[in-house]
């Protein structure tokens, strides 16, 4: 399989900080091999300005054609934004290519897996929990936090259309505006939330009686 690895590298021929001069390898490992495909000689000019410095990167990104590994012994600002706003994974690593170009194509697949086996998981929908007379109790942090592709709504709506509790309290990291929405046009919740922790909200809706 071939794979292709971009270094900004020194005249000692190892990496070098994005803002020093140098010159950019695109090594290509081929049947087990590395080798250098391609090099593009490469000194940012911070004095410039930032214009200057995104059509510099323009130029690089277009050299890279499509790498997607960025290795340099430092890097940020302008170079790591344009970098990583095209998806390419960036790396900081000192030393020469050589050293560390196997390790970074072994970590890409392993973290490449995760993602995959984490999709895979089935996804699980919480219930809320009945803690007794009528009162019930459910945590959305979770999916919220989560990109399950589960929706707020798909978890609370089934349990609101049935409106079999007196009082519902939900423990999330932000109240869904549809929630505060639906609370506050429906004649027969009443609504309010505090908040208990960093990013965590105690919202309670709860049936309105005739005194209220």
């Amino acid at each position: 399989m071939t794979r292709e690895i971009a270094v900004h590298t020194s005249r000692r021929g190892e990496t070098a900080a994005i803002n020093e001069s140098g010159t950019i390898l695109v090594y290509r490992r081929q049947m087990g091999i590395w080798g250098v495909e391609r090099q593009l000689v490469f000194t940012l000019k911070q004095d410039k300005g930032l214009r200057e410095m995104r059509s510099q990167m323009a130029e690089v990104i277009e050299f890279l054609e499509n790498c997607k590994i960025f290795v340099a012994s430092s890097i940020t600002g302008v170079p790591y934004y344009e970098l990583e706003r095209i998806g390419c994974s960036v790396w900081e690593f000192a030393g020469k290519p050589v050293d560390f170009l196997e390790y970074i194509i072994e970590k890409e697949d392993e973290a490449v897996q995760e993602q995959l086996t984490a999709q895979a998981k089935p996804v699980i929908i919480p219930i809320p929990e009945h803690i007794g007379n009528g009162h019930y109790r459910l945590s959305i942090k979770a999916v919220q936090e989560a990109d399950s592709g589960v929706t707020t709504k798909q978890i609370l709506m089934p349990f609101l259309k049935r409106g079999s509790f007196y009082q519902l309290e939900i423990i999330c990291n932000h109240v869904p505006p549809w929630l505060e929405l639906e609370a506050m046009t429906g004649s027969s919740l009443v609504y309010e939330a505090e908040k208990i922790g960093p990013s965590e909200i105690k919202a309670i809706l709860r049936k309105r009686v005739c005194t209220e």
